[in-house]
């Protein structure tokens, strides 16, 4: 016993002297393992733990292989950073970085944040939210002057190597490659940092993450892109048509630092003549800018967040840089917004935070909090209403060619899912004043500047996910013309109003506060609210085409006039549900000046219906899509479901039924529709005699006249 009593007093003594002498610190233990590490969770994220007023602020200066200006000298690449102060002993952190050309100016965020808003030389803030909630939760922030902008040496190219290079020179150095020097002169090194970072940004900013990611740089663990660039062609062009003269030397201009404005001038002229605004062709200019084709470089994750009516940074940017992420294995996140070019900080903040934080902790440092199990896609119904999917484009999505049918007495044009038979043409002329809004304005109206072709009012709701593609052919009676498409949702509905000021939100005098402040850099933001209206129709997407490109991107080619030409262009990503009761519009006419440069040869096209056509991915594919249409192919697939249902009693009654619908199909796709009328009129009193001879059920016969009288109502 005494023995006993000894040793359980010798053991209670040595734990006692370990708890006084190995107990980690507040900022070093790890609640949920028994690993030191420089975080602490709580509910599973990093929890706030370090001082943000103490942390350690330093300007430094990363050595490039750059000379953008041309000086002879190398390009130094301004960095301003803030990390926990515990760092300047053995905390090492990783890094979330944000490379922008707006520091100096224009800003960044719905409050226009500088680095130095005082102007005294001395940057006393970091914008944004970042550094305020992450830095005290064991991160450092890293925020880059983009090459040519604000402290940063060199002049900016627009999309350019240089752009990307001299971002990604700060992550080499951060992982221990590369020569910095502090505000002193002094040369300095990162032994703070893991060597793990994720770079974040909107607009700008996202693009040069996303272009840094294509080149696979070591040590960059994520990316998380807003409203961001994937191809600088797509950011300045359409289907060949500049979007506006002089754009990429113009930004370049706009973004350059204040210092370096006239010594930058020559590099702005080789701008100018590498982007051919002439012709609007891709080039080697632009194949330079092109991150989606190195796609296949990228090792970070990509947590990709668009706006699906973003007419800065068109949705194009997201989808073709999401198809190839998604090509090579990428791992990836993405939300879909219904506004335009909005940061989600504004438009779903408080989501937006947790969802980030969960992001940064899991691939910057590999916690496993879930973030990865979540549903990969985010996308907005309505104002505020979110829906998560698994894909994007929707899992069963699938495209239906919609063929463009002739007028009849009430539709200026028509579509179906069937062939159209005969020789139907419709022609337009190019005006390039005409409004968009003339354009889709008067659905029921044929007009001499347009095309139009409308749905029946769909029966059920119908869903858009993916990319929409126009295959149109026709004479031109000019050597060059353009070419928009629209597609539009007929309906009065309460939608986001994502083309006033704000693009679909309003700033707030009231704010919220996301983490740590000082009298200098507060952590609190004006709050912002969706904004709505009530309208009689939406242009769900829209694509254009200079149709001296219809052959390639790549070149020019003079069209003959009065010879037949085949025009195939895709409009912007969509991801849209026209709701039941609502048309389907295909819109087609030619110079857009709302968006685009106009073409002034005033063209005029004669577009062969039953040889063009329109692609559409619809989720349900073509069946879903002839529910929601109606009409003859509606029909036989309900007379297919109640055969397989058992509603039929009998073969032959089935027969008539069949023979029918093929006799009203007949006299569709030759446009007899007097005869057709006249048919389905008779088809009613046989559905009639089949119901008392107990031939067909009750069900049936209920199902197929509604029908009927839907789709008379229709044709009549």
């Amino acid at each position: 016993m005494k023995h006993d009593i000894f040793k359980i007093l010798l053991i209670t003594l040595i734990l006692l002297l370990s708890a006084v002498f190995t107990i980690p610190s507040h900022a070093d233990a790890n609640t949920e393992g028994d690993s030191v590490s420089g975080y602490q969770l709580e509910n599973g994220v990093t929890e706030s733990i370090y001082s943000y007023e103490d942390a350690i602020r330093e300007t430094i200066y990363v050595e490039s292989s750059l000379d953008s200006d041309n000086d002879g000298k190398s390009d130094r690449i301004a960095v301003d950073i803030i990390r926990p102060q515990k760092t300047e002993d053995d905390l090492q952190v990783p890094v979330i970085m944000d490379a922008s050309p707006y520091y100096e100016s224009l800003g960044r965020g719905n409050e226009s944040e500088i680095k130095d808003p005082d102007g005294d030389g001395d940057n006393e803030k970091f914008p944004l939210f970042y550094d305020n909630y992450f830095v005290p939760r064991g991160y450092a922030v890293v925020q880059v002057d983009m090459v040519g902008t604000n402290n940063s040496d060199g002049c900016p190219t627009t999309g350019g190597y240089e752009e990307t290079e001299s971002a990604k020179t700060v992550i080499e150095w951060l992982n221990g490659n590369g020569t910095a020097w502090n505000e002193d002169g002094e040369e300095i090194e990162a032994d703070w940092t893991t060597g793990k970072t994720g770079m974040i940004g909107k607009s700008y900013d996202g693009t040069i993450a996303n272009g840094v990611a294509a080149t696979g740089v070591e040590g960059l663990e994520t990316i998380v892109p807003i409203g961001a660039i994937s191809s600088w062609y797509d950011y300045y062009r359409y289907g060949g048509i500049p979007f506006y003269p002089n754009g990429p030397s113009g930004l370049a201009r706009t973004v350059v630092s204040s210092d370096s404005i006239d010594e930058c001038a020559s590099v702005r002229e080789e701008i100018r003549a590498g982007a051919d605004d002439e012709t609007g062709d891709y080039n080697a200019f632009w194949d330079e800018r092109n991150f989606v084709k190195d796609a296949d470089n990228v090792n970070a994750s990509v947590f990709v967040i668009h706006g699906l009516n973003d007419y800065n940074v068109k949705a194009n940017h997201f989808s073709n840089w999401w198809e190839e992420l998604a090509n090579h294995d990428v791992p990836r996140k993405l939300w879909l917004s219904q506004t335009g070019h909005v940061d989600p900080f504004d438009f779903r903040r408080a989501e937006w935070v947790d969802t980030l934080h969960k992001w940064f902790d899991h691939w910057l440092l590999d916690i496993d909090n879930g973030i990865t199990d979540e549903p990969t896609v985010d996308i907005e119904r309505s104002a505020d209403e979110w829906e998560t999917y698994s894909s994007w484009p929707l899992e069963d999505s699938k495209s239906v060619k919609v063929k463009l049918g002739p007028a009849t007495e009430k539709l200026p044009g028509t579509m179906t899912t069937t062939a159209v038979k005969g020789n139907f043409t419709q022609t337009f002329t190019d005006d390039p004043e005409q409004t968009e809004q003339e354009m889709v304005a008067d659905k029921f109206t044929a007009k001499e500047n347009r095309l139009m072709f409308l749905s029946p009012e769909l029966k059920e709701d119908v869903t858009l996910s993916g990319v929409p593609e126009f295959d149109i052919q026709a004479m031109v009676d000019e050597e060059d013309t353009n070419l928009t498409a629209m597609i539009v949702d007929y309906g009065t509905d309460e939608r986001v109003n994502h083309r006033d000021s704000g693009e679909g939100v309003r700033t707030l005098e009231t704010e919220s506060c996301w983490g740590a402040s000082t009298d200098v850099d507060d952590a609190c933001y004006k709050e912002t609210e969706k904004t709505t209206h009530t309208a009689p129709y939406e242009i769900v997407t829209h694509g254009w085409l200079d149709a001296q490109n219809w052959r390639s991107l790549k070149q020019t080619d003079i069209l003959q006039p009065g010879k037949n030409y085949r025009f195939q262009w895709d409009t912007l990503p969509e991801d849209y549900v026209f709701k039941k009761g609502h048309r389907i519009g295909i819109v087609i006419a030619g110079s857009d000046d709302r968006w685009l440069m106009p073409d002034e040869t005033r063209a005029t096209l004669n577009v062969s219906l039953g040889q063009s056509h329109v692609k559409l991915p619809v989720v349900g594919g073509k069946k879903a899509f002839e529910r929601a249409m109606g009409g003859i192919p509606y029909l036989q697939n309900l007379v297919d479901k109640l055969k397989r249902d058992g509603a039929f009693n009998d073969e032959e009654a089935t027969r008539n039924v069949e023979t029918h619908l093929t006799a009203l199909a007949h006299y569709k796709k030759t446009a007899a529709m007097e005869k057709a009328v006249k048919h389905l009129n008779g088809f009613k009193p046989l559905l009639e005699h089949h119901k008392d001879q107990d031939l067909i059920s009750d069900l049936a016969y209920n199902k197929l006249m509604s029908a009927l009288d839907r789709l008379l109502e229709d044709w009549q």
